[in-house]
């Protein structure tokens, strides 16, 4: 059996264990902030807000009109992504009509270069894509905007769209089945993954 000083020292060292974690977290905690401090400064400084502009072709085979919501999500190889919720319809409730073009201002990360784009509609009417075109702003990058290419009605409520970044090498098959499974037209849960 302990002795009487045995149990007494014990909450003593408790505290003592707990008082020297405290010393220690706040410590490394302070070198932490100001080190991060410094690259958060300098990542800051590396993310830029672009305004891309997005074209949507509403295809000729497409209910008129239509009520159905429709996001739009984009980016590059770098997971630099923008991201429409329900765009906007033009005044007097006339987007997405039947063969009908429509242009919307997007904001997100700047890119180097679009090579996915998922649309997700939500709604009764199964409005149908023709293709959208998103032009990158900045000199020289707007004389080759990405298209993708639709042409049949968007299933409802699930991200659907074109994935042609380049692959990375495959580390193992599990990667390359799900590279294989988003490098085409697909349906997906959502294109932030």
């Amino acid at each position: 059996m302990a002795g009487p000083g045995i149990g007494a020292a014990a909450p003593r060292l408790s505290l003592l264990l707990l008082l020297l974690v405290v010393v220690f977290a706040g410590s490394s905690r302070h070198s932490r902030t100001v080190s991060s401090s410094s690259s958060c400064t300098h990542l800051e400084a590396a993310v830029r807000t672009c305004t891309y502009t997005v074209k949507v072709k509403t295809s000729c085979a497409s209910p008129a009109p239509t009520s159905d919501a429709v996001s739009v999500a984009f980016g590059d190889a770098y997971r630099n992504e923008a991201y429409g919720a329900r765009l906007p319809s033009a005044p007097g409730g006339r987007a997405f009509e039947r063969c009908g073009t429509d242009t919307f201002r997007v904001s997100g990360v700047c890119g180097y270069g679009v090579c996915y784009l998922y649309l997700r509609r939500a709604g009764r009417d199964g409005w149908a894509p023709e293709w959208v075109q998103v032009t990158e702003p900045g000199p020289g990058a707007g004389e080759k905007p990405a298209t993708f290419y639709f042409g049949a009605p968007l299933p409802d409520g699930v991200w659907y769209g074109h994935n042609r970044c380049p692959k990375a090498k495959a580390k193992a098959a599990g990667t390359a089945a799900a590279a294989a499974r988003t490098n085409t037209t697909s349906a997906a849960a959502s294109p932030l993954g």
